[in-house]
């Protein structure tokens, strides 16, 4: 692993997603905030500040989520497409380091994206808004923004790992799927316990571990209301986080290795 050729792939990574103005979407961001204003109720303390502290960060997953999926999944393809993959396989570049280049690149496009996102509706909440700084509790809300980027890691990793074996719609398909299962996985353990049935209580702890527990970094609800999860939690999430980002990392590399073009 050469760590030069990782690093100047992830900034041709980062210069080519930008080029394709994928920034746009802070605009697009920043007009949706915009438009809200408009129709929000004057906002007091209570219940008011804190739907508007959970519309913001659930848009800022949202849109961070559209971007790590579709420019995620599209990767590989369009080197595929664009024949630029015969170039870089044919050089002494190895296709681990084109992966972790990719992963690495896009990482640092959503870390701009997220970062200016937030900074946008921080903008908005306090000088649009004009809410009382006092109610906004920016630290917790700030540990909600940075496991969201987490977590939006592991789904590029798991859109890499889509897109090494299939097209970019049906990697799109699966990315969300997972998202959307990994959100709702502890149901299974719920639904197990209601059956009160022990074959189908087992059956959904197998599943349950089998698949990716993403709401674990979901802390948005605790965060509005100012509460911070404790070292011990913050440090299972990092670590179950790089574990999911290892084990597509890994699927994608031993998949793509044995890939013929």
């Amino acid at each position: 692993m050469n760590p030069k050729r990782v690093f100047a792939i992830a900034a041709n990574v980062f210069k080519e997603t930008i080029r394709d103005r994928v920034l746009y979407v802070i605009l697009f961001f920043a007009v949706i905030l915009l438009l809200g204003t408009r129709f929000l109720p004057e906002v007091a303390a209570g219940s008011s500040v804190k739907l508007i502290l959970d519309a913001g960060l659930a848009t800022i997953s949202l849109f961070g989520l559209l971007v790590a999926v579709f420019v995620g999944t599209n990767l590989i393809n369009k080197e595929i497409e664009k024949r630029t993959i015969f170039v870089l396989i044919a050089k002494p570049l190895k296709r681990s380091e084109l992966l972790l280049g990719k992963h690495l690149g896009l990482g640092a496009v959503l870390a701009v994206l997220v970062g200016l996102m937030f900074l946008a509706f921080l903008l908005a909440i306090f000088l649009v808004i004009q809410v009382d700084p006092g109610f906004v509790p920016l630290q917790s809300m700030a540990w909600s923004v940075a496991l969201n980027y987490l977590e939006l890691l592991v789904i590029i990793a798991a859109a890499l790992f889509f897109g090494t074996f299939t097209s970019s719609l049906m990697a799109s398909i699966f990315t969300f799927s997972l998202y959307l299962i990994g959100h709702f996985s502890r149901d299974l353990l719920t639904l197990g316990a209601i059956a009160k049935n022990e074959n189908i209580a087992m059956l959904t702890r197998v599943v349950y571990t089998l698949l990716p527990d993403l709401e674990r970094f979901n802390i948005r609800n605790e965060s509005i209301y100012g509460s911070i999860p404790n070292l011990t939690e913050l440090g299972v999430t990092l670590t179950l986080g790089i574990l999911y980002i290892a084990l597509f990392m890994s699927g994608a590399v031993t998949i793509f290795s044995r890939r013929e073009f």
